[in-house]
C-alpha cells in the first residue's frame, strides 16, 4: 500500500487537549478542516478556517446534536475504496468528497458515570456518531487515517513530517487497531453499566470486560512464559496495579502476584493497630500486630524467618525509619505501604534492588466485585470472598467457652487463615501468628506443618516453649475428622475456630471436649485455591 496525502480532515473531539496545535499544523500544510459543534468553535477561536459539517452534508445539526455526522456524505467519504471505479462514480454522482483523516474521541461516558450523574445524563453521554466514524475510518485504513487519542497526535505529526504531508500504510494500520480497541473499550464500559448498575445483574449474559496494558513484564511466572500487566476499563478497585514505585528494579509477574496477596491481607487490618504481613509465593508466612510497626515486624518475622527470606512485606500504616531499617536486615523483594516517611525512604535507598510501593490507601477488604479464573475452554467467574464474621457471629460448641484473649486470638487467626492457600491452618497468640500450614492435601498435615514451624521458631529464638502453646488455631474449612484438631491440641492450642458443617461435627466436638479445648463455629468457609 502507498502513502496517502492528507487533504481533508474531519475533527470532532470531546477531549480538546492538543486540538488547536494539531489544527494549526494541519492548516499550515494546506489541509481542509471540517468539524462539528464545540470542536469547530475551538478551532475558529484559534483563528483557523473551518468548514462546518452541515456545509458538507447539506443538513443542519439536529436533535440536540444527536444527528450531525450520520450522513452518506460523511460515511461515503470515509468508506469509499478510492481505486474502485464504481465507488469513484458514486462519489462523483452524489458529490461526496474523500475524507483522508479523522480525529475523533468519544463522549466522556466513563467520567459521567464516575461523577455519579443521573441516568438521563449517562444515557446522553453514549456516543453514536463518534464510534460510527471511527469504525468507518478504521475499516477503510487503506485510504483513511484514524486517530482517537490525543496521545497519538505527536505520532501523526511526525508521520506527516516524514512523508511530506502523507501517512504510511503501516501507520494507518496501527491507528486502525488502536481505534477498534478504543471502541471496544467504550462499548465494554457501556455494557458493564447497563448490566451491573442499571440492571443490577451479578452475572450478565455477556461479560464484557476490557483491559488496558500498563506494561509488558520481563517474563511470566517462569522465564519461558511471557506476561504483561493490564488494568480494567470501567469501574475497578485500586491497589498494587496503581501503586507508586519509589525505587528498585522493575516488578516481575511473581512480584505483582505476591505483593497483591500481601496487600489484600494487610487491608484486613485497615484502621487498626500497626500490622505487618510477610508473604512468600502468595502465602502469608508471618503476620503480627503490635503497638508499633517495628514490634509487629519482629513478631511477624519470628513466625517463619526462613520463608521470609526473599519475601514480600506489606504494612497497614505509613512506614517509619526504624521499621524500614529492620526490614533491610534481611533480603526482601518488595515492600508495600500506604506511605513512608523520609527516614524510611532513605533506609530503603541503600538497597537498590528492593522495590518500595506506596498505595496511598488500603483497599476495602469487604468491597464487592468479580473474580475471574481462566480454565480450559472457558472462564470461571465468582463474586469476591468479601464475607466477614465478628465475635457476635460465633457459636460456642464445646463445654468450655473461650476466654476473652482466646476469642481475640481466634478472630486474628481466622483473619489470616482466609488468605492462606487451602488446606489452611493458622496458630496465633497475642496478635502474632505462631505457625502457618498452607496448601496441603489434608488438614492434618497442615496442622502438623504449622506446629513444626512454631516449634522451630521457639528453638531458634530460645523461647521456653512454642508460641503454639496456649494459642488459638484457625481452620479455613471444617475438620472432616478429629485427627487434624487433635494434631493442633498436641501442639498446644487451647482454642479452635472453624466453620463447622461436617457430618462428623459431633465427633470433632467430642474430641475437643476431651482435650479441654474451647471451640467456636463461624458458619462461613474461606477456601482459597
Amino acid at each position: 500500500m502507498t502513502a496517502v496525502t492528507i487533504r481533508r480532515a474531519l475533527l470532532s473531539v470531546s477531549d480538546k487537549a492538543g486540538l488547536v496545535e494539531l489544527g494549526q499544523v494541519l492548516a499550515a500544510r494546506g489541509v481542509e478542516l471540517v468539524s462539528t459543534g464545540g470542536t469547530a468553535k475551538a478551532l475558529r477561536d484559534a483563528g483557523l478556517s473551518v468548514k462546518d459539517i452541515s456545509e458538507l452534508t447539506g443538513f443542519p445539526e439536529m436533535m440536540d446534536g444527536r444527528v450531525k455526522t450520520l450522513h452518506p456524505k460523511v460515511h461515503g467519504g470515509l468508506l469509499a475504496v478510492r481505486d474502485n471505479p464504481e465507488h469513484a462514480a458514486a462519489m462523483a454522482e452524489h458529490a461526496i468528497g474523500a475524507i483522508d483523516l479523522v480525529v475523533v474521541n468519544l463522549y466522556p461516558f466513563e467520567a459521567t458515570v464516575a461523577k455519579g450523574a443521573d441516568r438521563d445524563e449517562i444515557i446522553e453521554n453514549i456516543d453514536i456518531g463518534g464510534p460510527s466514524m471511527v469504525r468507518s475510518a478504521a475499516k477503510n485504513h487503506a485510504y483513511v487515517t484514524i486517530v482517537t487519542d490525543p496521545a497519538d497526535y505527536a505520532g501523526l505529526l511526525a508521520e506527516l513530517e516524514a512523508n511530506n504531508g502523507a501517512t504510511s500504510y503501516d501507520f494507518r494500520r496501527l491507528m486502525a487497531a488502536r481505534a477498534y480497541a478504543a471502541t471496544a473499550a467504550y462499548d465494554s464500559m457501556i455494557s458493564q453499566w447497563f448490566a451491573f448498575a442499571d440492571q443490577q445483574q451479578l452475572f450478565p449474559e455477556t461479560l464484557a470486560v476490557i483491559g488496558k496494558r500498563v506494561e509488558e513484564l520481563r517474563y511470566g511466572e517462569n522465564p519461558h512464559q511471557r506476561a504483561a500487566l493490564y488494568v480494567p476499563r470501567g469501574p475497578h478497585g485500586h491497589g498494587i496495579a496503581q501503586a507508586r514505585q519509589i525505587q528498585g528494579k522493575e516488578l516481575s509477574y511473581n512480584n505483582y502476584n505476591d505483593a497483591d496477596a500481601a496487600l489484600e491481607l494487610a487491608a484486613e487490618f485497615r484502621g487498626q493497630d500497626p500490622a505487618v504481613v510477610i508473604v512468600k509465593h502468595a502465602n502469608p508466612c508471618g503476620v503480627a500486630q503490635g503497638s508499633s510497626l517495628l514490634e509487629a515486624w519482629t513478631g511477624a518475622l519470628q513466625c517463619d524467618d526462613v520463608s521470609a527470606f526473599g519475601g514480600i512485606v506489606a504494612v497497614n500504616t505509613p512506614l517509619d525509619g526504624a521499621t524500614a531499617e529492620a526490614i533491610c536486615q534481611i533480603f526482601t523483594e518488595v515492600v508495600v505501604a500506604p506511605d513512608a516517611d523520609e527516614a524510611a525512604i532513605a533506609a530503603f535507598a541503600k538497597k537498590k534492588n528492593l522495590r518500595l510501593l506506596l498505595t496511598g490507601d488500603l483497599p476495602d477488604p469487604r468491597r464487592g466485585g468479580l473474580m475471574v479464573k481462566p480454565i480450559t475452554g472457558g472462564l470461571l467467574v465468582q463474586s469476591r470472598d468479601n464475607g466477614a464474621i465478628g465475635a457476635g457471629d460465633l457459636k460456642v460448641v464445646t463445654k468450655r467457652a473461650p476466654t476473652e484473649q482466646e476469642l481475640k486470638d481466634c478472630l486474628f487467626a481466622w483473619t489470616v487463615a482466609r488468605h492462606v492457600k487451602s488446606n489452611a491452618i493458622v496458630y496465633a497468640k497475642d496478635g502474632i501468628t505462631a505457625g502457618i500450614g498452607a496448601g496441603q492435601m489434608n488438614r492434618r498435615d497442615s496442622s502438623r506443618i504449622a506446629a513444626m514451624k512454631a516449634a522451630e521458631a521457639a528453638e531458634k529464638f530460645g523461647w521456653a516453649s512454642s508460641r503454639a502453646v496456649g494459642s488459638a488455631v484457625a481452620s479455613d474449612a471444617f475438620f472432616p475428622f478429629a485427627d487434624g484438631l487433635l494434631a493442633a491440641a498436641e501442639a498446644g492450642a487451647t482454642a479452635v475456630i472453624q466453620p463447622g458443617g461436617s457430618i462428623r461435627d459431633e465427633e470433632v466436638i467430642a474430641a475437643a471436649d476431651a482435650a479441654g479445648l474451647a471451640m467456636v463455629f463461624t458458619g462461613m468457609r474461606h477456601f482459597r485455591h
